[in-house]
């Protein structure tokens, strides 16, 4: 009689272990990494033009006066190629957005211009990542709001979808 509760060990191990899985799975997620550069200057740097026709990038770039975005992408990825037309929706209305292509070949992100238009002012080259970091940046896609002298105002990780763009875009209005 005492082993027929045994084999309840492994089934009520296997249910709980389940049950924890599936609260993961419906709770909302604040887990990113925030940048800690939210409220301070844009850090030093000068990227290389990513593709040919389309000028590079550099932190002075922001620092005119008039409040910018600036998306870190990748060729790659594809929440990147699902928020290129909500980025493209953004430029209509006229915002300037500058970008940073992570780790990526000229040629990819030519292909990704064509296929997906190209809302970009500027595109940096990042190959190796190093401005990603100093923007404490977690991944791709990121997009950061710039105000006009240059300092981050706000950053928003993932994918920009439909519901982002107008508070994305009053945000930066009111950067001036």
């Amino acid at each position: 009689m005492k082993r027929n509760w045994l084999i309840w060990i492994p089934l009520a191990a296997f249910a709980f272990i389940g049950g924890l899985f599936l609260y993961g799975l419906v709770q909302p997620k604040d887990d990113y990494v925030r940048s800690g550069l939210i409220g301070k200057p844009l850090p030093a740097f000068e990227l290389p033009a990513a593709v040919e026709g389309v000028p590079g990038l550099t932190n002075t770039d922001f620092a005119d006066g008039k409040p910018r975005m600036l998306n870190v992408f990748a060729s790659w990825c594809l929440p990147c190629k699902a928020e290129a037309p909500f980025l493209e929706q953004i430029k209509e209305q006229g915002v300037e957005i500058h970008a940073i292509a992570i780790r990526d070949k000229p040629e990819d992100v030519a292909a990704f211009l064509a296929e997906h238009g190209n809302p970009f002012v500027r595109i940096g080259a990042d190959a190796d990542m190093l401005v990603q970091l100093k923007l404490g940046s977690s991944g791709v896609p990121e997009t950061y709001l710039i105000d006009g002298k240059g300092n981050i105002i706000h950053q928003h990780i993932g994918d920009i979808r439909a519901e982002h763009v107008a508070p994305l875009v009053e945000k930066l209005k009111e950067a001036k």
